[in-house]
């Protein structure tokens, strides 16, 4: 069951959709937070983990990030990381306050941008219990490096200098100044960002998953924001707690991935799904359906005494 929920995160009114199994199971559950991946919205990717993560047996709880989609937050189409953390706080927070969710067993798992955003929340945010991701990436190592970690230093300063002459403009009276995330043409995307670049454009620009609300465009001043952060500075404190990874071996944005396990301490895995690119396992079912089975067991084995049904 699909329930439309709201919560507060640092002022700002946000919205989601809460799954919930229709096993008629009483008593309180294990919970996941799923967040979405940059631009996406809670009726993409993030919400299809959660539906089927409910029909697992969770409580699945997928929300718009503050200043995107349904979410409150001027301005829009603001990408900012310390915000989007906290919002997978407040997700928790609001879980906590649910009879049928039991608070010592709260997930989260967090899908390309938000699988970042969970690593950083789930460092210093002990009431998460288990972490796991899906095709994993740092908003600012893609800005900083491109998603294949091969991107010219120029570039992000060409973006460092438009974003500053953006919060000037924006001081000297002039609306908000924002650039599009996206080409116009799949024939653009392709040029500019290779298969990696098309499957985006697909994904997000096409009847393929395409969605109203989804953000086209960033405001310029999320540039420095999203430089400045580190989503796998503190991923060595998650520990004890459990870390799981899955990552496509076709997904060229895998290296992030990889530094971040690295970096994390046990117990943690990273798993590959065969064949998958990074895009791919936001919506198609041959990989999604493997992915989703072993989140299922993971979060099963490590939210104390759930199952997966």
């Amino acid at each position: 069951m699909k329930t439309d929920v709201t919560f507060l995160s640092a002022g700002l009114v946000l919205a989601g959709h809460l799954y919930t199994p229709d096993d008629g199971a009483d008593g309180p559950r294990a919970a996941v937070v799923v967040g979405h991946p940059g631009s996406g919205v809670k009726e993409q990717a993030a919400g299809l983990y959660a539906r089927r993560l409910a029909e697992r047996g969770f409580t699945a709880l997928a929300f718009d990030a503050a200043h995107q989609g349904e979410s409150e937050g001027a301005p829009r189409g603001l990408e900012d990381p310390a915000q989007r953390v906290e919002d997978l706080k407040a997700a928790v927070s609001f879980l906590t306050t649910r009879d049928d969710v039991d608070p010592e067993r709260i997930g989260v798992l967090g899908i390309c941008a938000s699988g970042g955003y969970a690593l950083a929340a789930a460092a210093t945010d002990h009431r998460i219990t288990a972490v796991g991701t899906v095709s994993a990436a740092d908003i600012a190592r893609q800005f900083r490096y491109g998603a294949d970690g091969a991107q010219e230093p120029g570039v992000l300063q060409g973006m460092l200098d438009a974003a500053a002459a953006a919060r000037t403009a924006e001081a000297r009276g002039a609306e908000t100044q924002t650039f599009p995330i996206f080409p116009e043409t799949a024939e653009q995307a392709r040029a500019l960002g290779g298969e990696h670049g098309f499957e985006g454009f697909e994904y997000y620009c096409t009847d393929r998953a395409r969605h109203p609300r989804s953000a086209t465009s960033f405001t310029w001043s999320s540039v420095d924001r999203m430089t400045f952060f580190d989503a796998f500075r503190g991923v060595e404190l998650i520990a004890p707690r459990p870390l799981l990874m899955l990552v496509g071996r076709e997904a060229v944005t895998d290296w992030m991935s990889v530094e971040a396990f690295q970096k994390a301490r046990e117990p943690k895995a990273l798993r590959w799904i065969e064949g998958a690119s990074h895009v791919d396992l936001y919506d198609r079912e041959r990989y999604v359906g493997p992915a989703v089975a072993q989140l299922a067991e993971f979060f099963a084995t490590h939210l104390t005494g759930q199952r997966p049904s």
